[in-house]
């Protein structure tokens, strides 16, 4: 997605397609997903793979993490359910490899995980941005953690996926000042 950075750092959208409730929608998904990304600035592969917490989360593992849950629910406003799967069948290597997602594994370089990042959010906003109707609905998938015959608004979705990186952007940023002291503001 295009976007000049502001005085403050933070992106603004330049989308001549999304604008109103769209640029609104758009503009706060690529304020998080700057400060997502600012965590990792100047770091090596090394680095952005260490856990700097108690928790198991890195730098590069929590982008990852990200990218796989955006390009998920922006396949599910489109696809539906079945896009995501059926979370109560998943098996113990299901597991697994979802965890995976919050790691950098051997193959893995920052350079590339940001990459994918970067295509992952250009696909969600140009979807954003031509998608007929926020307000349709499709089903959730089955999830112990959703509600039982739960229907989500592509509208919903989009302030889910700005929830949680904005939620990993805070992660990113007390992992990041334990590796060496950098700050995303402050």
């Amino acid at each position: 997605m295009p976007f000049e950075e502001t005085l403050t750092g933070a992106p603004t959208t330049r989308d001549a397609a999304a604008t109103g409730e769209r640029a609104d929608l758009l503009e706060m998904l690529a304020k998080h997903r700057h400060f997502l990304r600012f965590t990792t600035r100047d770091l090596t592969d090394e680095q952005a793979g260490l856990r700097t917490t108690a928790s198991e989360l890195c730098l590069g593992g929590l982008i990852k993490h990200v990218t796989s849950v955006e390009r998920g629910w922006a396949d599910f406003i489109v696809e539906g359910p079945s896009a995501m799967g059926d979370f109560t069948s998943m098996t113990e290597a299901d597991w697994a490899q979802r965890a995976d997602e919050f790691r950098m594994l051997p193959n893995d370089t920052l350079a590339g995980v940001l990459a994918d990042y970067e295509e992952t959010a250009r696909r969600t906003d140009e979807l954003v941005a031509t998608l007929p109707d926020l307000g349709a609905t499709q089903p959730l998938p089955k999830a112990p953690w959703f509600e039982a015959d739960a229907h989500w608004s592509a509208r919903r979705v989009l302030m889910h996926v700005i929830a949680e990186t904005a939620q990993h952007a805070g992660h990113a940023d007390i992992i990041r000042e334990s590796l060496d002291g950098a700050k995303s503001m402050g």
